[in-house]
């Protein structure tokens, strides 16, 4: 077990030490207050403070994890060997860079809360970040700074045998619309073949009307590839299905529509199934609560995973309901049109409430690839290439890889040609040294 000294143990301390110290490196973690205590410790230990007690492995703390809600933080980013960091400790530190202060800045999402230029949607974009504009979004550095401390204990404590991990991934499949011409009804039926005659599109027509008499598998309908690549691993998928009303948002096929609901029982199955909360759950608890009874009284468990329309978070508040209605695990955090880490981790972590300075039982899996984010690559390489920097990025510190697809990603649609073998690289990359 990790002691670490600290003058002042606070929320963010024990959040962020808990993190980096237990999460990423495996390793239990306790603190104290108490200079007798620290000395008489006779296993791995650290001092998180402004000087050092004597010789032992020292990191120069900033005020960060001491304070309370925000304010104007000088955020300086430089390098650091192959990576980058800030928050500049001095020449006692053990490390060059606070990178407790640093983690928890990325992990609490602390700009988020900051003035920003919001897209159309309302959402925090890349662009906006610290880490897309100081270029490393691509690298996993929380996890990183995490070995980098690792290395330094291993030096001093050469006894201490750190726990071993290895690389993991978790797919995730997003169903917004199960079926593009089946079960939507009469009046949406009618809608779309009148839309098609009057735009002239022909081909549409013809695929419609072979869709709807049988003779052709709807192209949104890939589950029963999705199953059969879910039969070939030992790890599960999590398929996230939209249930809630319709809108101007939210397209999906009606709960009423029993061949819509024994989809998501035969898909329960093999795969762990949660809900993709709809447009208006986002900022309306009783519509999330309302989507999350339906979604439990059709798998019959307690629902575990969620994901918001349109990778939409409004922070603090879209968590604190998923807390609320105890949803125990999120999976809406990332960008729509950049692969990276939004929170600078490639390990799942903890929610922390800055407004109320508390740590929540709700797992944040922040996604490092969209499927749409790898639209913008020309060519099936580049695609192969952009997922593979990832991958590599991810093994090296042994995280776990979060990507998320469609189910229309894996239909013959011209737009979406190579997504199959792009989803199935991915899966067989858990095989690969």
């Amino acid at each position: 077990m990790l002691l670490v000294y600290s003058h002042k143990i606070t929320p963010r301390l024990r959040y962020t030490f808990k993190h980096l110290c237990t999460r990423i490196l495996g390793v239990p973690v306790t603190f104290t207050t108490t200079i007798e205590d620290f000395i008489a410790h006779d296993s791995i230990k650290m001092s998180y403070t402004k000087q050092p007690l004597s010789n032992e492995v020292f990191v120069r703390s900033h005020e960060l994890l001491f304070e309370q809600g925000l304010s104007d933080i000088d955020v300086n980013v430089q390098d650091w060997d192959t990576t980058k960091c800030f928050f500049a400790t001095g020449d006692k530190s053990a490390l060059p860079f606070d990178i407790f202060a640093a983690s928890f800045y990325l992990l609490s999402r602390y700009e988020e809360y900051l003035p920003h230029v919001k897209d159309d949607y309302g959402r925090f974009t890349a662009s906006e970040s610290i880490a897309f504009k100081n270029n490393f979004l691509q690298q996993p550095v929380v996890d990183i700074w995490a070995y980098k401390l690792k290395a330094v204990l291993e030096e001093k404590f050469e006894d201490f045998s750190f726990p071993k991990k290895s690389y993991t991934i978790q797919p995730v499949i997003d169903v917004p619309k199960a079926y593009y011409f089946r079960n939507k009804g009469l009046l949406r039926t009618f809608g779309g073949i009148f839309n098609d005659l009057i735009r002239f599109r022909l081909g549409g027509l013809y695929q419609r009307a072979m869709v709807l008499t049988g003779f052709k598998r709807d192209p949104h309908d890939t589950f029963k590839w999705i199953i059969n690549k879910q039969k070939s691993c030992d790890f599960k998928f999590i398929v996230l299905f939209l249930i809630g009303d319709y809108s101007t948002y939210d397209k999906n096929i009606s709960i009423n529509k029993k061949e819509f609901v024994s989809l998501i029982k035969s898909v329960a199955d093999y795969c762990k199934v949660g809900l993709k909360a709809s447009y208006f759950a986002l900022e309306d608890i009783s519509i999330l609560k309302k989507e999350k009874n339906s979604m439990e009284s059709i798998v019959n468990y307690e629902l575990q995973a969620s994901r918001h329309s349109f990778s939409k978070l409004n922070l603090p508040k879209s968590y604190r309901h998923l807390v609320e209605l105890e949803i125990h695990q999120d999976y809406t955090m990332g960008y729509i049109k950049e692969l990276g880490f939004r929170a600078g981790t490639c390990t799942p972590f903890l929610f922390y409430d800055l407004d109320y300075e508390v740590q929540t039982p709700l797992q944040i899996h922040s996604f490092h690839c969209l499927d749409s984010a790898l639209l913008k690559y020309q060519s099936q390489l580049d695609k192969k290439e952009a997922i593979q920097r990832i991958i590599s990025q991810i093994k090296q510190v042994n995280g776990t890889f979060t990507p998320i697809f469609h189910n229309y990603s894996f239909s013959d649609d011209a737009l979406w040609k190579g997504f199959r073998e792009l989803f199935t690289m991915i899966l067989d990359s858990a095989h690969e040294n």
